[in-house]
């Protein structure tokens, strides 16, 4: 079997495998055997195949890996407005019910209803705000 065809295979098994792991570096390594894969293709020696494979795996590993794992660790994006609101802890300031209720959420009233309409939530009580319909809080209570 002429030595392309096996750099091609370990091409295609690294850049699977890649797949699954998401990594960046088993992909770089893909790369270099294709790279590798075409200097045996063109006829150069085995030795030489392996230096080819050596270089461009390790200046993939240092020089393109930092750079992608970059873009693949994207901040989270922070939410603005009644989106941040989701998710914070609130006090009943009003009973709360199916139908009203008033809440303090970090410093502000709001109006609130149960997200669960067969709750009543009393006064002084913690609850998790879990969605923001209109002005009106749909809180549940903490357990």
């Amino acid at each position: 079997m002429d030595e392309w065809i096996i750099w091609i295979i370990l091409a295609v098994v690294l850049g699977v495998a890649e797949i699954f792991t998401v990594t960046a570096a088993l992909g770089l390594l893909g790369a270099a055997a294709l790279l590798t894969a075409a200097t045996a293709a063109i006829g150069l020696p085995v030795p030489l195949q392996l230096l080819v494979f050596a270089l461009s795996s390790t200046a993939g590993l240092i020089v393109i890996r930092p750079v992608a794992m970059r873009h693949l660790r994207q901040p989270q994006l922070q939410r603005f407005g009644v989106e941040a609101l989701v998710g914070r802890q609130a006090y009943v300031v009003s009973e709360v019910t199916g139908r009203e209720g008033r809440v303090r959420i970090g410093g502000e009233e709001w109006s609130a209803r149960a997200y669960d309409e067969t709750l009543v939530i009393p006064t002084g009580a913690t609850v998790d705000v879990i969605e923001i319909e209109g002005a009106t809080a749909l809180v549940y209570p903490r357990e």
